[in-house]
């Protein structure tokens, strides 16, 4: 299955989404997802991709296709979703076009202005035609579209409000009964203020997406690419990253951008990659190391290889796998979807209702269609359609910015609800990187010291990679032989003649009773010491176990390590339950039991951690994890960010409680909205404002997530 990725412009609510969602999936597409808040819509087709059938047929719902390099394809539709004026391209232009005019109708409404001409209706239809013509550009091409295809949207209540007044005032014109029907001003401030309503509505869901639009301009900028001319001589010139391609080389200086994901080939240098990780501490980087495009370098010059180029760096994967998460829709949105499908029926019905009713009880039609016109522009099914992704979109963006990745947005929800949590051992709660604990030496201690690392430099074993780098020598011992036996480690003969080995306890064997070291040093036959190593704590450990008791969840030590071990970690960071030698199987039938009983989170970094990160209700894996734990996990915490899960847990739950806010707003403003406007309480002037703001207390309250305390 190819996934694919487009951006659709002009919706205006969830409606609009639900439509491009039913459409796609009729037309055969899997796994669709539309993002109503950003207009990212994904789906995976498994044949060839019919793109001129699909753009033309979202084009004839009333929205706008855009393809990667930002143009329109073009089926007579202009960037905002199928607006017949081009040079009005988006809500703020249309607004600036239609205020004059607007603001002049109204003039006579403010108390001890008196300006005779305007109180002529010809005047004030003169005045109302342009607004209405930018109005119905939009509003009423949108509409019909949608009743076309049978999946009436927000625009429809607007063109329907807008017309009705419009046309009403128009036959009091015709047939000189103006002082009876005159409410041109109503048509053109509904017009006005939607289009008012709307740009501010973009600019709040703008706000919501800022962090990932930091991450997104970070991906163009310019490198120094290093070339060669006739001469075999090194030219260096300015290109723009998207034009280098792997195996390109780059020069990158102090205070650049890292133009894009490469290698160091010679020098070093000191990287603040807070961008990617979170962590604006500045790391060293050498030769061979890796560096990502979009961090900086705060000192040193490099000559780096470009390794990967497009969707393929680790920024795109991170920005394509926060958008795929902004499209998920956790289970408490389905509620708000199924009654956003009826929505605008039902709203349509209630005017009716509306309209007749009062004209029955007030005996009078014309207060009874501003009644109905002012339940038609007052319902607002873009709030129930923005309560979740605008929540999602922040907390989704702040977790990126803290270097946290959601693989999907229902990871946020069930966070919320997560009992225990469930800690590997080795690279996970630890460094993965031994340290010594102990060692005894019936030796001088600086010959023993000078002996360990002479022999186990020339090994490969991670636990004699952790000796050299701690007893590191100016001096050591010339060898006239030395070999790494498998099984029992280096043997070596010195210039003199004497044996040394360094192993485990099979070459200690007969020397000693004490089987527990990790590593013997014999010489010539004789032991002269052993050494005991320990795996290094993570120093964030201790914080992140304090901070789940803290909030009542269990903590579960699962590993393949040996009993003792594990009761020793343990002890060490406060953890409740030590489940200890425990194959890959194993675990997963433990992991399995325990999401079975409570919501549980699974955090594992190994290969043999895999199939029980799948099987948890949530699964964590660390970035410098085995790559299957990392495609498996549905958490990733990045820059050796065991410290990020308490983050991790606390924007879960407080997203959650931000969505539920959201919706409550949502359903709370049209439940008392739609009576109050049907009841005659105000006026359709006043609905289409308070509609236009509705939205904008949603993302007002969503935006908080980027400063609220979810510790």
């Amino acid at each position: 299955m190819e996934q694919v990725q487009w951006k659709v412009e002009g919706m205006d609510c969830n409606t609009c989404a639900i439509n491009i969602h039913k459409y796609l999936e009729k037309q055969g597409l899997k796994n669709v997802k539309v993002n109503y808040a950003t207009g990212d819509v994904l789906f995976e087709t498994s044949g060839s991709l019919p793109e001129e059938k699909l753009t033309k047929g979202i084009s004839d719902l009333g929205y706008t296709v855009v393809n990667k390099g930002g143009e329109v394809q073009s089926h007579g539709h202009d960037h905002a979703a199928g607006s017949s004026l081009p040079f009005l391209t988006n809500h703020l232009q249309r607004f600036w076009v239609c205020f004059p005019f607007t603001a002049l109708l109204m003039l006579h409404m403010i108390p001890g202005v008196h300006i005779h001409w305007l109180m002529n209706h010809w005047v004030q239809l003169a005045l109302t035609i342009p607004v209405y013509i930018v109005g119905m550009s939009f509003f009423g091409k949108s509409a019909w579209k949608s009743l076309r295809n049978g999946m009436p949207n927000m625009n429809v209540l607007i063109a329907i409000g807008a017309t009705a007044a419009f046309v009403y005032s128009l036959y009091g014109s015709l047939t000189g009964q103006s002082e009876q029907y005159l409410f041109y001003e109503t048509a053109a401030t509904i017009i006005t203020l939607v289009f008012l309503g709307n740009y501010l509505e973009e600019a709040s869901i703008a706000s919501t997406q800022r962090e990932l639009n930091k991450l997104a301009k970070s991906q163009k900028v310019m490198a120094n690419m290093i070339a060669f001319d006739d001469e075999h001589k090194e030219q260096i010139f300015p290109v723009e990253n998207t034009l280098l391609r792997v195996g390109d080389l780059v020069l990158i200086k102090s205070g650049e951008q890292v133009p894009i994901d490469c290698k160091i080939l010679w020098g070093d240098l000191h990287v603040n990659e807070a961008i990617i990780t979170g962590e604006s501490a500045p790391v060293h980087k050498k030769a061979k190391d890796p560096l990502i495009g979009g961090s900086l370098v705060t000192d040193g010059t490099v000559k780096a290889q470009v390794t990967a180029v497009g969707k393929d760096t680790v920024l795109s994967g991170i920005i394509n796998m926060v958008k795929q998460a902004q499209g998920e829709k956790p289970p408490v949105q389905l509620l708000a979807d199924r009654i956003s499908a009826i929505f605008i029926p039902t709203v349509l019905g209630i005017a009716a209702i509306t309209l007749i009713a009062n004209w029955i009880i007030l005996k009078d039609f014309t207060p009874a269609l501003m009644r109905s016109i002012a339940v038609l522009v007052i319902a607002c099914p873009c709030a129930m359609g923005l309560a979740t992704p605008a929540a999602i979109a922040v907390g989704l963006g702040r977790a990126a910015r803290n270097g946290i990745l959601f693989r999907d947005a229902t990871s946020l929800e069930t966070f919320k609800n997560i009992k225990q949590v469930v800690f590997d051992k080795t690279g996970t709660l630890t460094t993965g990187q031994f340290v010594i604990g102990n060692f005894h030496s019936t030796i001088d201690q600086d010959i023993f010291r000078k002996t360990v690392y002479s022999l186990e430099k020339y090994s490969n074993h991670p636990i004699a990679k952790s000796i050299v780098n701690s007893w590191k020598q100016k001096e050591e011992i010339r060898w006239k032989k030395i070999e790494e036996v498998k099984g029992l480690g280096m043997q070596a003969t010195d210039m003199e003649g004497n044996n040394y080995s360094a192993g485990s306890y099979k070459i200690a064997e007969g020397l000693t009773t004490e089987t527990g070291h990790n590593v013997y040093i014999t010489r010539n036959g004789e032991l002269i010491g052993w050494i005991d190593v320990k795996d290094e704590i993570r120093p964030e450990a201790k914080t992140v176990i304090n901070y789940l008791h803290s909030k009542n969840i269990q903590t579960i030590l699962l590993s393949g390590d040996r009993r003792n071990k594990c009761e020793e970690l343990a002890a060490t960071l406060g953890i409740d339950t030590v489940i200890a030698e425990q194959s890959p199987e194993q675990k997963l039938q433990q992991i399995a039991a325990m999401t079975a009983k409570a919501p549980t989170a699974m955090v594992g970094d190994g290969i043999n951690d895999a199939p029980a990160l799948a099987k948890a209700s949530i699964g964590v894996s660390l970035n410098e994890a085995s790559q299957i734990a990392v495609q498996t996990a549905k958490v990733i915490l990045m820059n050796h960010g065991l410290k990020n899960l308490p983050m991790a847990l606390g924007l879960g739950r407080h997203t959650y409680l931000t969505i539920k806010q959201n919706l409550f707003w949502a359903f709370a403003y049209n439940i008392v909205a739609i009576p109050v406007a049907a009841l005659g309480l105000l006026t359709p002037t006043f609905g289409a404002l308070v509609m236009g703001l509705s939205d904008v207390v949603l993302a007002i309250n969503s935006v908080r997530l980027f400063i609220k305390k979810v510790l």
